[in-house]
């Protein structure tokens, strides 16, 4: 990835822009910025890329993960760091991809899963030792883990980036997939899925197999009556939109074929809401309405018949039960009921959760996520280890966007420690989800710990607009890719 990408990336911008008859100039100003704040800020224009002045600390520091959380951080420390001494422990020579591109690859917007994989070596930053292992046990007491090859690193600093486990053997009917990773080998995925129209977004071949089978089934839409569901799960998920774009996607290509008519798109999410931000769940509800896109709430996929093609769903709900007079109170009774519902056409949001060897070892949780303070994302336990990106036990939030906040926070806040000082910076929680609504629109949902919307520009941030199509699809990974890896973005 060089200037070239970028330089090319805004080549296709301007085209776009000039079958709508306008200027770049003029087209950033609609989003209320300008192009250079645009590219160096990415999708926040208030963030600061500043480092501090360098330091002169001392430690060996490793990180276990190479893709963009821990790439972006270590290339940002050994620019902070006048002599820096940092391993990334890493197993993928793939590793570093650009994930957010999946739901553009399930829905033929990019013409090929290639368009997201990128070789790690390619982006680890000059200096850092590469370890190609996964890390499998963890002795936080004695500032030591294992390797798979049973090699023992020791560390003066920790940082766990390493990502979510797709937790698809969590679901009845999908156990011979087990545990799967969004870049990892998808075999089993496309084994069990096969051509039955069960896909996933989550996974890179996958989601090209998704735009394989989205094909198939818009083709059935356009002689017979078809059902399509998506599902969110019960656990916390990267990108939590995801779920809906692919609806928005699969709606958007239904209306290009001239088959929507036939098709019947219902979207089933565990929790109680569209959106976790009331401004952006009351819009997205508006949206659904226009599109006649169906929705349940409080439906958690339990199992999935691929054979017979029928989605079994738990839907739970809570009723008053009788009046305590003693607590002044009602009782709350939990109810729950078995849903069958069949299908053509079944997306699937696994379960995720850290990997095993993570979350269930010292530097874990009761819940699997590696426990740090919010603010600093410091380990409440282990003052010396600190976690940032999918795999850290923070409220909202597993997405790109929120990394690219994080890691500059855990940067300054590690080299306050290794310098014997408290660490003071804080996250806000800010997260960016870019939802795409459309072929052409996005809706730039940006919110953070307070629940409300956050927009870093000054237009209504509940609205759909094409210039953000323009940013989600054309340059968001060239920031990505050339800013956020190099530690700069």
């Amino acid at each position: 990835m060089n200037k070239d990408e970028i330089k090319k990336a805004l080549e296709i911008v301007d085209a776009e822009i000039k079958k709508a008859g306008i200027s770049r100039r003029e087209a950033f100003k609609l989003a209320g910025l300008g192009g250079a704040t645009f590219l160096a800020g990415g999708i926040d224009a208030k963030a600061s890329t500043t480092l501090k002045a360098s330091s002169q600390a001392k430690g060996k520091i490793v990180i276990v993960g190479g893709g963009l959380a821990g790439v972006s951080t270590a290339a940002r420390l050994m620019s902070a760091l006048d002599d820096a001494d940092i391993t990334i422990i890493e197993p993928n020579t793939k590793s570093v991809s650009y994930q957010p591109g999946t739901t553009l690859v399930a829905s033929g917007v990019y013409k090929s899963k290639d368009e997201l994989l990128f070789d790690t070596k390619d982006y680890m930053p000059k200096g850092v030792k590469w370890i190609q292992e996964k890390a499998v046990e963890f002795n936080p007491d004695e500032n030591k883990l294992t390797l798979s090859n049973k090699e023992v690193v020791d560390y003066d600093y920790l940082i766990v980036a390493a990502g979510i486990t797709l937790d698809y053997g969590a679901i009845r009917g999908l156990e011979e997939i087990g545990d799967a990773y969004s870049a990892g080998d998808a075999s089993k995925i496309l084994k069990v899925f096969g051509d039955s129209g069960v896909t996933s977004v989550y996974n890179i071949d996958s989601s090209a197999h998704m735009w394989e089978q989205s094909q198939k089934f818009i083709e059935r839409a356009k002689k017979d009556k078809v059902n399509a569901i998506f599902t969110a799960p019960n656990t916390a998920v990267k990108c939590g939109g995801a779920p809906k774009k692919v609806m928005y996607l699969l709606n958007s290509r239904l209306n290009e074929a001239k088959s929507r008519a036939n098709a019947t798109l219902t979207y089933y999410d565990d929790s109680g809401r569209l959106f976790g931000v009331k401004e952006y769940a009351d819009a997205i509800e508006k949206q659904f309405i226009a599109r006649d896109m169906k929705w349940n709430l409080n439906h958690n996929l339990t199992s999935v018949d691929i054979s017979k093609k029928i989605a079994t769903f738990n839907k739970h709900w809570e009723e008053q039960g009788a009046f305590d007079a003693d607590l002044g109170e009602h009782e709350i009774i939990k109810k729950q009921l078995t849903v069958e519902v069949p299908f053509d056409f079944l997306h699937v949001t696994p379960p995720q959760k850290a990997p095993d060897e993570i979350g269930k070892s010292a530097i874990g949780s009761a819940k699997g996520w590696v426990p740090v303070n919010k603010e600093t994302l410091q380990h409440v336990k282990y003052k010396n280890i600190f976690s940032l990106g999918d795999i850290a036990a923070v409220p909202m939030g597993k997405t790109g966007g929120t990394v690219r906040k994080q890691y500059k926070i855990l940067v300054d806040n590690l080299i306050s420690v290794m310098e014997g000082k408290e660490p003071t910076e804080k996250f806000g929680g800010y997260t960016v989800c870019p939802l795409i609504t459309d072929i052409g629109t996005v809706m730039l949902a940006e919110f953070d710990w307070t629940a409300k919307p956050t927009p870093s520009f000054p237009l209504d941030p509940t609205q759909e607009r094409w210039i953000w199509w323009l940013l989600k699809v054309y340059l968001l990974k060239p920031m990505t890719m050339y800013g956020m890896l190099s530690g700069k973005a």
